[in-house]
């Protein structure tokens, strides 16, 4: 048995009693790295001393990528957070179509996509690369199912891979979260296929419940087999609640990726 790829969880959705410091100690300490969301959240002294691997972390607070004001806003809210997460190692800074609100649900929802939108959008994500290079950082954007998140912007796996792809610049990845695919679009394997040239991370959970692989529908050892066929040994991340014990999860996580 082998490991091909990187792990790693979010440590946001597992032990939700705990401190945050210690839960990313202990998936440290379980061979895990550590997905987080926002920044100010934490403490980020305690969160240094962990040693921790942290792999992700949402690479803004605020902000848009179609319109003026938003990028402005985007961009500003981008270059605090890479400061933030250079402090603490982040290995990729994520960012969405457009700011997320309580539950997840779009700051300014946008039900039409305009062309104008889509060029604005572009135009963004450059000058995000630019400040990545500027800084040393690496952001990912990543694909939302519509039904969790109704009105968001370029949410669909589609959208973001004609966005990566036409910026087609090492700062910018797709996180490739698999399980809003399976919600969104279904047909992951080939999804896989298609955006595996500019895949920064893939992020997993099972469907329904968000739970760990095993819980639902998805077969994600079909998922693992056919990533290593095709050469990723990228990150994988757990974006999951726990169906029961989060050890367990993990545990379960772990054998679903591990050939």
């Amino acid at each position: 048995m082998s490991q091909p790829f990187s792990l790693a969880a979010c440590a946001e959705m597992l032990w939700r009693d705990k401190p945050m410091a210690w839960r990313a100690s202990r998936l440290n300490e379980m061979g895990f790295g550590v997905g987080l969301w926002n920044w100010p959240d934490h403490d980020l002294d305690a969160l240094e001393k962990t040693g921790a691997r942290f792999t992700i972390m949402n690479g803004y607070l605020e902000g848009r990528l179609a319109d003026e004001e938003g990028a402005e806003i985007l961009l500003a809210s981008a270059r605090k957070t890479a400061k933030v997460g250079k402090r603490l190692g982040v290995e990729r800074l994520n960012l969405h179509g457009t700011g997320l609100g309580e539950g997840g649900i779009p700051v300014r929802p946008s039900e039409t996509v305009t062309g104008e939108m889509w060029l604005k959008a572009r135009e963004t994500l450059d000058r995000i690369c630019d400040l990545g290079e500027e800084e040393g950082v690496v952001f990912t954007l990543e694909n939302l199912n519509l039904l969790d998140h109704p009105g968001c912007p370029f949410g669909r796996t589609a959208d973001v891979l004609a966005l990566v792809s036409a910026v087609d610049r090492p700062q910018l990845r797709i996180n490739l979260d698999l399980y809003h695919t399976q919600i969104g679009e279904g047909d992951l394997l080939r999804w896989c296929r298609a955006c595996l040239p500019f895949v920064g991370e893939i992020q997993v959970a099972d469907n329904p419940g968000r739970c760990e692989p095993g819980t639902g529908e998805i077969n994600y050892r079909r998922i693992a087999l056919l990533l290593a066929e095709m050469g990723y040994r990228g990150p994988v991340g757990l974006e999951a609640f726990a169906s029961g014990d989060a050890e367990d999860a993990l545990e379960a996580f772990r054998t679903a990726f591990t050939l």
